[in-house]
């Protein structure tokens, strides 16, 4: 989701290249530890990675912190299993048949296979994380996948309910988005031998850079492009999914207000995905949204910098630079 902006993710990436470039690699290793009849899926999940971000994250957390080693390699691949785990089971959940331009696995092979197939990566994650010589990696991997899920479930029994509070999506999007983040944070860090204070700030970096991310992603599905958002806008309307700009309309206590976008949501129909937008807009929905993204980037630069000076550590603070800008270009085209 990170598109083009005066900081430029290739730039910021840059002096990581060789680290990603042998997760890449070690990623498309796995591929032989599925059984010979699930290679094809197995492949298609695998070649699914965007732009890396969470292994990004524990290389410049690796790097903040001490030396890059191949254990980081090992670490990022078993967060990236988890996340396109994630995303398997999402596509299922959410009915969608494209994610990053190409049809999802689900739209390919069926619920059944998809549903299997992210169960596969869930395990094959923590059967990697069960070799490092210690149980910390293993721990700490096995609790945030289960804080991830756990965020999922909350989200879906919170479908089409317009009572749910800020605090309450709040807590959701930290639980499934921001706790991978951090995850990838604080183990980047604790590899290379970090002392317990720069592994808790790395790690509630993570958590407001991911917090951030998940709330311009959840504002872009409403006032994007469907070019940056690579998939239809509105999606998370027709999922009953109650996301930051709407809340802050219905947590006002205004009777017209509620009378006018009540009706909209909870009886969603495409149609009328132009009028909620401009309705939100008008409101200023999307304005105080932008708002707390900017809080929560603002709070991980202030842990980044709590670190030693380092290319790295400017490195973490461009990631967030990189997001307020997409943040500014997403309000002015409100």
């Amino acid at each position: 989701m990170l598109a083009k902006s005066p900081v430029d993710w290739k730039q910021i990436v840059r002096p990581l290249e060789p680290f990603l470039k042998a997760v890449s690699q070690r990623m498309g290793e796995q591929i032989s530890a599925f059984e010979a009849d699930l290679a094809a899926y197995a492949s298609y999940a695998l070649t699914a990675q965007g732009k890396q971000l969470r292994p990004a994250l524990v290389g410049l957390s690796a790097s903040a912190t001490g030396k890059i080693q191949d254990s980081h390699v090992t670490v990022a691949v078993i967060i990236e299993l988890v996340h396109l785990a994630t995303l398997v089971h999402d596509d299922v959940i959410d009915e969608a048949t494209l994610r990053r331009g190409r049809p999802t696995m689900a739209a390919n092979w069926g619920n059944e296979i998809s549903v299997l197939l992210g169960d596969c990566l869930f395990a094959h994650a923590l059967k990697l994380a069960a070799g490092f010589p210690t149980t910390e990696v293993c721990r700490a991997v096995a609790s945030a996948t289960n804080t991830v899920c756990a965020g999922e479930i909350l989200q879906t029994q919170r479908r089409g309910n317009l009572r749910c509070t800020r605090a309450e999506y709040l807590k959701v999007i930290a639980m499934k988005t921001g706790e991978l983040f951090a995850l990838a944070c604080d183990l980047g860090a604790y590899l290379s031998g970090a002392p317990l204070r720069e592994r808790e700030a790395l790690r509630n970096y993570g958590m407001a850079l991911g917090t951030a991310y998940q709330i311009y992603d959840d504002c872009l599905d409403l006032f994007g492009s469907e070019g940056v958002a690579g998939k239809s806008l509105g999606t998370d309307l027709a999922k009953g999914k109650v996301t930051l700009p709407v809340l802050v309309l219905l947590e006002r206590d205004d009777r017209a207000i509620h009378a006018k976008l009540e009706p909209l949501v909870a009886e969603y129909d495409v149609r009328n995905f132009p009028l909620i937008v401009a309705l939100l807009r008008r409101q200023g929905a999307l304005h105080e949204s932008l708002r707390v993204v900017q809080e929560h980037l603002d709070a991980a630069k202030d842990w980044a910098r709590a670190l030693r000076p380092s290319e790295a550590v400017v490195g973490l603070v461009s990631l967030c630079e990189a997001l307020s800008a997409q943040t500014e270009s997403l309000g002015g085209a409100a």
